[in-house]
């Protein structure tokens, strides 16, 4: 071999070293390995949440809360725990799952779900899941205080494969959390899926002693909400007072299966002028 052409052999060997440097480097920060990077299991850790935080912003929290409002809220579980483990639950389907919806955004039903089940979670002998089903517009880690963690979207996705995995305990004792995840363009698709349905009947008959809050995207305007509803035992669509309209209560609720044990909750409720400013009324009814 002559001089020349060691030497262009020597440089073909060289170009296809760097292609093949070149290419693991690619392989190794590609997007989809820095999602999953990201997405990476936290579950078993346990989610802080700031108790003094939540209480200034009007949450449920068991170390001076204004008596009144865990007044409410006991008169509100009261009947959700009766339905759901009492002689009503042999006629519920699914009767400890529990969706909390309303008929058009911003009525409230997240700061609802998530006093609903803070106050569950105040019970000697139940435990509460808390489920951020409104894919589209999840609130449930903005609200609560914490960051982007995997959730019920990859869950559904198969990314992952365990309830564990995206379940997550909190410092505030019996309460557990099941974040909406990343958001992806069939969330809402997702939500009607087979896997939805085999996650909420293993949700219903894993924890006996379990109640399990569904904050959900609004029934007017979503269609996959009212599939979510036939996997539900109960549900409480929240009605923000001076502003949601009768005929939306009646559009909401009227295509919902009519063996669900249906309430509804007064939000913002203005009941004196001593508590006009940041106050918070709750009643209930069944349909």
């Amino acid at each position: 071999m002559s001089t020349i052409e060691k030497a262009l052999a020597k440089q073909k060997l060289a170009k296809q070293e760097l292609n093949d440097t070149v290419q693991e480097h690619v392989v190794e920060t590609s997007p989809e390995t820095k999602v999953e990077s990201t997405l990476s299991n936290t579950a078993n850790d346990v989610l802080q949440l700031d108790k003094s935080e939540l209480e200034k912003r009007g949450f449920l929290i068991d170390n001076g809360t204004r008596k009144s409002i865990k007044d409410e809220f006991r008169q509100i579980k009261r009947k959700l725990i009766s339905n759901a483990f009492g002689a009503a639950s042999k006629t519920l389907h699914h009767s400890n799952l529990v969706m909390v919806s309303s008929s058009k955004p911003n009525e409230g039903k997240t700061f609802i779900s998530i006093n609903l089940a803070l106050s569950i979670a105040l019970e000697q002998d139940k435990t509460v899941l808390l489920i951020d089903a409104d894919v589209l517009r999840p609130s449930i880690n903005r609200e609560l205080g914490f960051g982007a963690v995997p959730g019920l979207i990859e869950y559904l996705l198969g990314q992952k494969n365990d309830i564990s995995d995206i379940m997550y305990s909190t410092n505030i004792d019996k309460l557990k959390v099941i974040p909406a995840g990343e958001p992806h363009h069939l969330s809402n698709e997702l939500l009607a899926s087979d896997r939805m349905e085999s996650l909420a009947s293993e949700l219903a008959e894993r924890y006996p002693d379990r109640i399990v809050i569904f904050d959900c995207p609004p029934l007017i305007g979503v269609t996959e909400t009212l599939v979510l509803a036939n996997l539900m035992g109960q549900a409480l669509v929240v009605v923000e007072e001076s502003k949601t309209q009768i005929e939306d209560i009646k559009k909401a609720t009227e295509n919902l299966n009519e063996d669900l044990a249906l309430g509804l909750v007064l939000n913002k409720a203005i009941r004196s002028h001593q508590d006009m400013y940041g106050y918070y009324g709750y009643g209930y009814g069944t349909k």
